[in-house]
């Protein structure tokens, strides 16, 4: 079962960059980040059973956390590259979102 959720989370992961218009390489490169980040969160898991000791937790359980950190940096930086292209009169969004939509969005995660 544990499979099929993280099938699920990297289907709907991929579903959401490529909805929002990502270029391919872009996408591939976010989609990279963030399986690492469940590579890594999932030696996390099996090292909390074999009971290792702090320091590798902790050190693991920040790499897990910088790796999702920049996925979610890169997302936000390609939907304002693409905000960038918008129209002249300043009204143009992206994926239904505007600037400040967008602008919050990176706030929560600086």
């Amino acid at each position: 079962m544990t499979t099929d959720a993280a099938a699920t989370g990297t289907a709907d992961a991929t579903a959401v960059v490529a909805d929002a218009g990502h270029d391919p390489e872009a996408m591939r490169k976010i989609m990279n980040r963030l399986k690492r980040a469940e590579g890594q969160l999932r030696a996390l898991i099996e090292s909390m059973g074999a009971d290792s000791n702090c320091k590798d937790v902790v050190t693991q359980l920040s790499a897990v956390s910088k790796a999702l950190d920049r996925a979610g940096f890169m997302i936000i930086a390609n939907a304002l590259q693409s905000c960038s292209t918008e129209d002249a009169d300043g009204q143009g969004s992206h994926d239904g979102m505007t600037k400040d939509d967008i602008e919050k969005l990176f706030l929560t995660l600086a």
